[in-house]
């Protein structure tokens, strides 16, 4: 069960509706930004597990 083109495109367009076209590069930045964080914590979780089991 994937989303397609369609369903993609849908999607945007409430986006657009709600946010704004205005403020939709702020919005992408922001969530960008969030998973980059996320990414970042989950590898140092990682890289933290890994240490401790080898000590």
């Amino acid at each position: 069960m994937s989303l397609g083109l369609p369903e993609l495109l849908v999607i945007l367009a409430i986006i657009v509706i709600i946010f704004g076209a205005n403020k939709l590069p702020q919005l992408g930045r922001g969530i960008g930004a969030a998973i980059k964080n996320f990414k970042n914590e989950v590898k140092d979780d990682k890289d933290d597990a890994d240490a401790k089991h080898v000590s």
